[in-house]
């Protein structure tokens, strides 16, 4: 069994799991995406897939820190209202996603995990909004680049609003999946500077009505492996340090604020 696979929770047989939580505590990473267009070069389940192998990472990081951690097994659908209209967007109600996200955290706290962590790679607002809901009160945190404090930490490109399936989330995943990837598509695509969260600042609420008819913006073409790489060790740390600072392991960063994107 690879490492990768020891930190699986679906790995797992119930006896190993039974003795890893008799020895405690455990935390449960779990990556949350959606299913949604991103460009004609990358795959529908691209924001799940990067929550899966960020979480991989930081499950790693933290086992390697003397705190025992599992990936668990993921929640890939999610609020994709603004992808309407592009084939394989599938989107869930806000209002079934909080409690049914709230009730996988709850089902592994009353399991006896210390901390249940939610990954989240898809940042649509609404999405957003609904993850965080589903945490409200519990032994639980989110783990997202939506917030400011994460958001700095990543590309330009992301920073700049201007960043769905462009080079941040094509490089991401030529390191995560490369296999995955349509490179000769992404080499062909022109960079677009149209920026999400001014689009979303003017009111707008699709990716057609922001003229993203191919459901991308940013630059694919510039997006290479190793910078996928240094992302991903990027979100591992932003993981391992909610996890931390949740557990008390840490002290707290500096006050969290919501990202204008």
């Amino acid at each position: 069994m690879t490492a990768v696979e020891r930190a699986r929770l679906a790995a797992q047989t119930t006896e190993a799991l039974r003795r890893a939580l008799a020895a405690g505590p455990v935390v449960a990473l779990v990556p949350v995406g959606s299913v949604e267009p991103h460009g004609p070069h990358l795959p529908l389940g691209t924001d799940t897939w990067i929550s899966e192998v960020a979480a991989d990472r930081a499950a790693e990081r933290l086992r390697a820190g003397g705190l025992c951690a599992y990936t668990a097994p993921s929640v890939p659908y999610g609020v994709t209202c603004f992808a309407e209209g592009f084939a394989g967007a599938v989107s869930v109600p806000a209002e079934v996603l909080t409690p049914f996200l709230r009730a996988v955290v709850d089902g592994y706290l009353s399991a006896g995990f210390a901390h249940v962590c939610l990954v989240n790679n898809h940042l649509e607002p609404a999405h957003d909004a609904a993850v965080r809901a589903a945490v409200s009160g519990l032994r639980a945190s989110v783990a997202c680049p939506l917030s400011r404090r994460w958001g700095r930490t990543l590309s330009d490109e992301f920073k700049s609003g201007a960043c769905h399936a462009g080079e941040y989330e094509t490089s991401l995943m030529l390191a995560a999946a490369p296999e995955t990837v349509d490179q000769a598509a992404a080499a062909a695509l022109p960079a677009l500077s149209t920026s999400l969260s001014d689009g979303i600042k003017a009111g707008r609420t699709s990716f057609r009505a922001m003229g993203l008819d191919r459901a991308y913006t940013g630059a694919p073409a510039r997006a290479t492996a190793e910078a996928g790489e240094e992302m991903l060790g990027r979100l591992a740390t932003m993981i391992v340090t909610e996890v931390r600072e949740a557990l008390g392991l840490e002290p707290p960063g500096p006050p969290r604020k919501k990202a204008d994107r």
